[in-house]
């Protein structure tokens, strides 16, 4: 790309960025994020998601406003609410295990990639939980971002950052939505101490105008057990790119579902590395496409050389309800150990015409009938919550 439409694009970036109170870590950061730029379809990672509406639009750093939409969440337990990026304290719990910084944490994510360093740069209220080594916490802790655009569009970069220690058991679930148009950078990093227990959930409900970019950097210690479920069910461009290390002993389960429809797009990204022995992971992403929408879900296991006596499993699949929808699905594997078992597949369908018929057989309207099966088959991942409130919540989106 010349060099001009480069200064172009990253030119409202870099106005903003001379508004901040200057701050050694953030410059270090916002330089990566200029000489890495927007990341373009020759860049493999990004082939079937093309950025170049996002580049070209120019965004207002978000400013604090009031809180909306929290009366429909599923958030009765201890929870932090940010809006546009800024702790909302009237809005959320007090809790010893919670806190906002504004100082900016270390972060374990490639700080090299375009969006980790974004993020790094611009992020201002950081929540941090930290579960203390051995403590059982039975109700799930709620990080919720919304973003509330002014008169023009605006961007964000909530930052959450998760430690639970070792032995500890904690269930954490972000969401993200809001209103408008609007760019939302998010990372989130969750370690894991030897021994823990981490149910994740990420659920994803920005407006149909609103570009959502998301890391997930997970760290498991040895013999910890990590679940990370997502959801990805609006914006007009979604993308969640998961990253987990594996440690000995230690477990991982990676599932989720995205729904899109009309002519937005979501781009799904998941590595597991095995970089110990003895480890063991689950993956199983659902999608479901309508109308002229689009998704991408590429899935990649590493197993290191010493990483003996893996277990890793991964499955991708897909139900089109369009001629006109189109997915790219890219499961990988790169084995460097030899005593491992390792599978993966993908799939790609629609409708079963016999199964419809069968319903219809049975005085079942057409239209009650797709519902049915649609609804059959985001089930396998929604009954997976282990939350009754958010399984419901979840559950009226299909």
């Amino acid at each position: 790309m010349p060099v001009e439409a480069v200064a172009l694009e990253l030119a409202p970036y870099i106005e903003a960025f001379e508004r901040m109170p200057e701050h050694v870590l953030k410059q270090a950061a916002f330089e990566r994020f200029l000489a890495a730029g927007f990341p373009t379809s020759r860049d493999e990672d990004w082939k079937f998601t093309n950025l170049s509406r996002l580049a070209r639009m120019s965004f207002d750093p978000a400013q604090p406003a009031d809180p909306a939409f929290l009366e429909e969440l599923p958030a009765d337990g201890p929870r932090m609410v940010f809006v546009n990026g800024f702790f909302a304290a009237l809005a959320s719990t007090k809790d010893r295990m919670l806190e906002s910084t504004r100082d900016r944490p270390s972060t374990i994510a490639d700080e090299k990639k375009t969006f980790v360093a974004l993020n790094n740069a611009f992020a201002v209220d950081t929540p941090i939980l930290r579960v203390p080594a051995g403590a059982v916490v039975q109700d799930p802790i709620y990080l919720i971002h919304v973003s509330r655009p002014g008169s023009r569009p605006a961007f964000s970069n909530p930052h959450n950052l998760v430690m639970v220690e070792k032995g500890a058991h904690a269930s954490i679930v972000e969401i993200y939505l809001g209103e408008g148009e609007y760019f939302t950078n998010a990372l989130t990093e969750i370690i894991a101490g030897d021994g823990a227990l981490v149910n994740h959930y990420k659920v994803q409900r920005e407006s149909e105008q609103a570009f959502h970019i998301s890391t997930v950097q997970i760290a498991q210690g040895r013999g910890s057990v990590v679940s990370s479920r997502n959801f990805a069910f609006g914006g007009a461009l979604a993308r969640t790119e998961i990253n987990v290390t594996l440690d000995e002993g230690s477990e991982a389960t990676l599932n989720g579902l995205y729904l899109v429809n009309g002519r937005r797009h979501v781009d799904t990204r998941t590595t597991i590395d095995h970089a110990k022995p003895h480890a063991t992971s689950h993956e199983l992403y659902k999608g479901i496409l309508d109308g002229n929408s689009s998704a991408v879900f590429n899935g990649k296991i590493i197993v290191r050389k010493d990483a003996q006596k893996t277990d890793a499993k991964q499955t991708n699949k897909n139900l089109v309800l369009s001629e006109d929808a189109t997915i790219n699905t890219k499961p990988q594997l790169e084995i460097f150990a030899d005593d491992v078992r390792c599978t993966h597949g993908a799939t790609v369908g629609q409708l079963d015409a016999e199964s419809i018929f069968y319903l219809r057989s049975r005085g079942i309207g057409l239209a009650e009938a797709r519902r049915m099966l649609i609804e059959a088959f985001a089930r396998e991942i929604i009954d997976g919550v282990k939350i009754d409130e958010l399984r419901e919540y979840l559950g009226r989106f299909v």
